[in-house]
């Protein structure tokens, strides 16, 4: 009794860690008025489209993996993560709080991106992914 308690503990743990920590969610729309980006896979800045994108301050944005790996996008300066993408999925719809960023992925860096409004230029890229 006791091994078949371990066991269905066991069962739950790891179905519990494994599931569910894509991200991504390619049944749930992105919500009306978002921006949508697609990633399509490690091309350096060609790795998104479109890019550069405008979004302003305060509007949404969502990343959708049209590549076939996983991929976790990031602002440059850290004020907004998209958390996992799995392949075929969106990230929720994020609100930027910024009025322009670079963008990576961070297990891609090579990958990068810019969202800027359509009246200004993003800041400087700073750091690593430049």
């Amino acid at each position: 009794m006791r091994s078949l308690l371990a066991g269905s503990i066991l069962v739950a743990l790891t179905t519990w860690n494994c599931g569910g920590s894509s991200g991504g969610n390619p049944t749930a729309p992105v919500p009306a008025g978002a921006t949508t980006i697609s990633i399509l896979g490690e091309r350096g800045s060609q790795s998104f489209a479109p890019n550069p994108v405008s979004v302003g301050q305060g509007e949404m944005v969502a990343w959708r993996n049209a590549d076939n790996v996983i991929h976790h996008i990031v602002l440059n300066d850290g004020s907004l993560d998209s958390g996992d993408i799995a392949p075929g999925t969106s990230s929720p719809a994020l609100r930027l709080s910024v009025n322009g960023a670079n963008y990576h992925c961070t297990i891609h860096p090579t990958m990068v991106g810019s969202i800027n409004r359509s009246t200004g230029t993003p800041p400087p890229c700073e750091g690593p992914y430049c």
